[in-house]
């Protein structure tokens, strides 16, 4: 279909739908919607369907309330999992404005959209993003609230019947494709009841609009099969938590692959030294985006295979950056510390700005490593020249407080409001007593 707004009320009507979700994200990656019938389909596509943004956490004060969304007509999308006996369900992805006219500093689309125009203005045509989410199946109780209960003990790979929710990935997959996704892979993580499923390389904004879109099918077709599905970083302790490889590359303005040289080190130009120099250079402090809930840090300790140290290299799984083996149209970084409870859109923003910094200041990246990083303890991977990440959410915003081009990136209305909220939400956590406390102190002390 033509994505104007003449092809829209057209599909609209020849699709029956009777019913449209605008969706909009808050600062925390939490998806919102304002739900209209069909008949002021055209008043929305005019950008004149109005909400009360003082009701969204991190967004205004309530004297500021009145805001506009604005559909991007590209993400028109029939919802084939949503069935009604009086028609279909459509949405549209929007972005957030306030009544002048201004966008609104708070919307996080909108400053990813920033942070790419930034990238065009140094030369660079798409930021291409490929992102690989992990999550979990639990079953739910009798009465549909989620137990810690796997359906499966499956591990990496497996197969029916020790993958338990086979079916269930596959209708996940089916339904994506249904909706015009083109999915790469799907399969079994190593914990049990972890799953996988990856989709092709998109530019940015597409792949964060997907993310959003994927964590809903997840979570609708899960319920369909009795489960409920999670992005929590580490819902289990002791064994694997769940991450979200981000593989980026960047177009210059012929349209090649910026990363890739023939003659370069290991067939990687100067371009993505310079950029994997950046990254590494401001990964304490993007952390706290990647990876913004106290629970992120159960996930980043030695062991579980996630990253704990920032490093690079094209042959260990250990460094937190990883070049695939793959050269030509399809080189690329593996940044493999986030995960996937963040808000995609700021993620991307600020993985974007820390590895513009590194080309724009041409950066000299460390050496690559090679050694097994959990073998050595803190004294030598400081003789190395090795940083840990942050260990805990505490420890993330201070770093976050320090940078100044994270900050810049995402803009002092949402950093304020982002730093306020993963504050008090360290408060509540350092303050307040666990499970693990009671069993160990409660009968000896």
């Amino acid at each position: 279909m033509e994505f104007t707004k003449k092809g829209i009320l057209k599909n609209a009507e020849e699709e029956n739908v009777k019913y449209i979700r605008l969706m909009f994200t808050d600062i925390h990656g939490v998806i919102k919607n304002v739900e209209i019938p069909a008949r002021i389909l055209n008043v929305a596509l005019n950008n004149q369907i109005m909400f009360d943004g003082s009701s969204i956490d991190g967004f205004v004060r309530i004297q500021e309330a009145d805001m506009y969304l604005r559909p991007d007509l590209k993400t028109w999308l029939v919802l084939t999992w949503e069935t009604t006996t009086y028609g279909k369900v459509a949405r549209l992805i929007c972005d957030v404005y306030l009544p002048n006219g201004e966008p609104f500093k708070g919307d996080p689309r909108l400053v990813l959209k920033r942070g790419l125009q930034k990238m065009n203005d140094m030369g660079f045509t798409a930021f291409n993003i490929g992102a690989e989410p992990e999550f979990f199946l639990f079953k739910l109780d009798s009465n549909g609230i989620p137990t810690l209960e796997f359906n499966d003990n499956g591990g990496y790979f497996d197969l029916a019947p020790l993958d338990g929710a086979e079916d269930c990935r596959r209708d996940i997959v089916l339904e994506l494709e249904k909706i015009g996704f083109n999915m790469e892979a799907s399969h079994h993580e190593v914990a049990p009841g972890q799953h996988e499923i990856n989709f092709e390389f998109e530019n940015a904004l597409e792949a964060c609009d997907n993310l959003q879109t994927f964590k809903l099918v997840v979570k609708v077709v899960a319920k369909r099969h009795g489960l409920h599905a999670t992005f929590m970083p580490k819902p289990i302790s002791e064994i694997n938590g769940s991450g979200m490889h981000i593989n980026c590359s960047l177009r210059d303005k012929d349209g090649n692959n910026a990363f890739y040289d023939p003659d370069g080190e290991i067939g990687l130009s100067k371009t993505a030294l310079y950029w994997i120099a950046g990254i590494m250079n401001n990964a304490r402090a993007f952390t706290a985006i990647t990876n913004p809930t106290v629970n992120s840090y159960k996930r980043l300790i030695p062991g579980y295979e996630a990253p704990c140290y920032i490093s690079w290299s094209d042959a260990n799984r250990s460094a937190m950056i990883r070049i695939p083996a793959k050269r030509g149209e399809a080189t690329r970084t593996e940044i493999r510390s986030a995960d996937p409870s963040a808000n995609p859109y700021l993620a991307m923003t600020a993985i974007l700005a820390s590895g513009l910094e590194g080309i724009e200041k041409k950066m000299e990246s460390k050496e690559r490593v090679y050694i097994n990083l959990y073998e050595l303890d803190r004294e030598e991977r400081e003789a190395l020249g090795i940083e840990n990440l942050p260990e805990n959410l505490k420890d993330a915003i201070k770093e976050l407080k320090k940078n100044t081009l994270i900050k810049e990136a995402l803009g002092p209305h949402i950093v304020d409001r982002f730093i306020d909220a993963k504050t008090k939400e360290w408060e509540d956590f350092r303050t307040s007593v666990t499970e693990w406390e009671i069993k160990k102190y409660l009968k000896v002390i």
